[in-house]
């Protein structure tokens, strides 16, 4: 049951995360202008992001213009694109696998731990679109930062960190915190299957304990007096020994007698 809790926690973070991931690759909040110095203006906000470039009026006036050739594109918002497809494109596969291994479906019924090793793989899926989120989202807060503190750069330039940077950041990790999720689920699982399991009886340890080695048997011994064979407060001398197959032996040469009610010992010691 730890398990499987475990693994709906991590698919439905998952999920999240490619959802927020999502969010972050369409919208163009990725950078938006700075009101700082001369540029107090706020009546115009300019906002960029991966496809668009976006102007904001105080009228109410919403403009948007799409980047027209791909190629003229800056390298780093290339990288940026390709990365975030890619991580959406393992995000939805990583769904799909996990649907298969996990233990609240009926996909793979029956094979064995060949299902929780898929819910580990779409954990790993998890993990790897988290992770290629991650980079475009920090290499851009990067620039961003480093372009902002630039005293040779104009104000009207010079651009904040947006809402999708921050939402991206936050789908990544937690992308990564399921896709960790079911791969401990899928961990857990296999270690539970493989572990020693014991019987209805005493698991005591082969060969431990002063028995015989090998036989998984403990041979140790005890003397019981029985008190009805006492007489005038003093003792006879028989004794009984019992041992670990169950038999009675007598000691001192005295012929062998049952043992009185009650004194029976029948468990290991």
């Amino acid at each position: 049951m730890a398990s499987a809790a475990l693994e709906l926690m991590g698919f439905f973070l998952g999920l999240l995360g490619m959802l927020g991931t999502l969010v972050a690759t369409v919208l163009p909040y990725w950078q938006i202008s700075a009101h700082i110095g001369s540029n107090i203006v706020t009546a115009v906000a300019n906002m960029r992001g991966l496809w668009m470039e976006c102007v904001y009026q105080s009228t109410g006036a919403f403009q948007c213009e799409t980047y027209n050739s791909m190629l003229a594109l800056p390298p780093d918002l290339q990288a940026s694109r390709a990365l975030m497809v890619i991580s959406l494109v393992l995000s939805i596969l990583a769904i799909a696998v996990a649907v298969l291994g996990m233990q609240c479906t009926l996909c793979l019924e029956g094979s064995g731990p060949v299902k929780s090793r898929v819910a580990g793989a779409g954990g790993g899926l998890f993990v790897a679109a988290g992770f290629l989120a991650l980079i475009p989202v920090a290499w851009t807060t990067h620039e961003v930062v480093q372009t902002f503190y630039r005293p040779n750069l104009p104000s009207s330039m010079k651009f904040e960190l947006g809402e999708c940077l921050y939402v991206g950041l936050a789908s990544a990790l937690v992308s990564m915190l399921g896709g960790g999720m079911l791969c401990v689920s899928c961990c857990e699982e296999v270690d539970g299957g493989r572990g020693r399991r014991h019987g209805g009886g005493y698991p005591y340890p082969v060969g431990g304990g002063g028995g015989v080695p090998g036989t998984g048997v403990r041979t140790t011994s005890q003397t019981y007096r029985n008190p009805t064979l006492q007489v005038g407060g003093t003792s006879r001398g028989q004794t009984l020994v019992r041992s670990a197959s169950g038999s009675s032996q007598s000691t001192h040469g005295v012929p062998k007698k049952p043992t009185a009610a009650g004194y029976d010992i029948t468990g290991y010691v």
